[in-house]
């Protein structure tokens, strides 16, 4: 997948994508996302807008990987995370967040699927799974 980006989709802009879609949140629906847990929720509504207007993930693909930048950054500060770069096959953006333990996440991936499938997959969920689970590839 290559995305049209500001900034390079690496470890050290993660933060970068994060805010840029903070600002873009507030200035086109008002969400104030504000890097805390419960705001993930606004992020599932967001998601579940584009969905419910038929976007696709090829669409929005730029949109959701900042989305899953700032649920990352979500993990990188309330959950002791560190940004990685991890090239695979079979994730969208080959960015992940390493937590203590060891634990792997996704986040990207996460929203990416939140289109995709809808409800069906919770960020939420994934997020409190992540941060109580021992060691788990998420």
């Amino acid at each position: 997948m290559h995305l049209h980006l500001k900034y390079p989709l690496e470890p050290d802009s993660a933060p970068r994508h994060a805010a840029a879609v903070v600002e873009a949140a507030l200035d086109i629906s008002g969400a104030e996302l504000d890097y805390s847990p419960a705001s993930i929720e606004l992020v599932e509504d967001i998601v579940d807008s584009f969905r419910s207007d038929g976007a696709t993930c090829d669409e929005m693909a730029e949109s959701l990987a900042e989305f899953g930048c700032y649920v990352g950054e979500i993990l990188v500060r309330h959950a002791g995370g560190t940004w990685h770069h991890e090239p695979a096959a079979h994730h969208p953006v080959p960015l992940v967040v390493d937590l203590p333990g060891p634990r792997r996440c996704h986040p990207v991936d996460w929203v990416f699927r939140r289109l995709e499938h809808g409800p069906d997959i919770s960020i939420r969920a994934l997020y409190a799974t992540a941060v109580h689970e021992e060691a788990r590839d998420m």
